[in-house]
């Protein structure tokens, strides 16, 4: 009998939209949406941003449609990742949100939880651990609830910086690794799958005709994270949701896409 693919198995919720703006609009709804619940329930709402060019889109729709929505001093900005390099560095996940997100919306310093990506990784996760420890406060035994979690898809499945084979994927201690990446000579740092999948939403952005390989082949074949990473994102007891762009998705079976509930 054939094993169950990682989209059979994992609840969640997939939609398809035409392009990379339309992805932007949406994923603000998202945001939007979940933001003015949190605010309303527990007086905050928590994000951790993640970096590349898609969530850039949503950033810029926040930014130019969306700002006056939100009492922008009740909402906090973590990282699921970051890579190692200064905060003002090209390839900086932070001086992206910051250029395009956090400076447009005079977000308050204190309300901006960037990870140290110019320290020692390992030094930088343990940092930024105690900084979330600090933050949320969590109970004895269990993992730091974000109310939203944003995250990617690499062409080679990863997912925040956990990369295929890293040892990061087999960390259930932590809640932020130091994670090697021999494959890119690289290091980063990233949140652990505890932290991702303890979220009470996670919202999976995935843009362009490079990635539509990718998207088939996480979605449709069954769950092996240490290969695939974004596989072993499975919220507890919390919701999934991927948007793709049209691109992304066109070698996806027919039938991927459903409305919102």
């Amino acid at each position: 009998m054939n094993k169950r693919s990682y989209r059979e198995v994992t609840q969640m919720e997939l939609h398809i939209v035409a392009d990379l703006k339309a992805l932007g609009r949406l994923a603000a709804d998202q945001f939007v949406m979940r933001a003015v619940t949190s605010i309303q329930n527990t007086g905050r709402f928590t994000v951790a941003l993640s970096g590349g060019e898609t969530p850039k889109e949503l950033f810029i729709q926040l930014t130019a449609d969306r700002a006056s929505e939100l009492d922008w001093s009740k909402v906090h900005f973590f990282w699921g990742d970051e890579r190692h390099v200064g905060p003002m560095d090209k390839d900086s996940n932070y001086r992206l949100a910051k250029q395009y997100l956090l400076d447009p919306l005079q977000v308050p310093d204190a309300n901006i939880h960037r990870i140290r990506g110019e320290d020692p990784v390992q030094s930088a996760a343990r940092t930024y651990e105690d900084d979330l420890r600090q933050f949320f406060d969590p109970a004895p035994g269990t993992w730091p609830r974000f109310d939203l979690i944003l995250l990617g898809l690499g062409e080679d499945g990863h997912t925040a910086s956990l990369f295929p084979g890293s040892a990061a994927l087999r960390d259930r201690v932590h809640l932020v690794a130091g994670n090697v990446v021999p494959q890119i000579a690289t290091e980063r740092v990233t949140f652990t799958y505890p932290v991702i999948n303890a979220a009470a939403y996670v919202l999976v952005l995935v843009s362009g005709v490079r990635k539509s390989s990718m998207v088939q082949t996480v979605l449709e074949n069954p769950p092996d994270p240490e290969k695939l990473p974004m596989q072993g994102v499975q919220p507890k007891d919390g919701q999934l949701i991927w948007l793709l762009d049209a691109s992304a998705a066109s070698i996806l079976q027919a039938g991927a896409s459903k409305p919102f509930t």
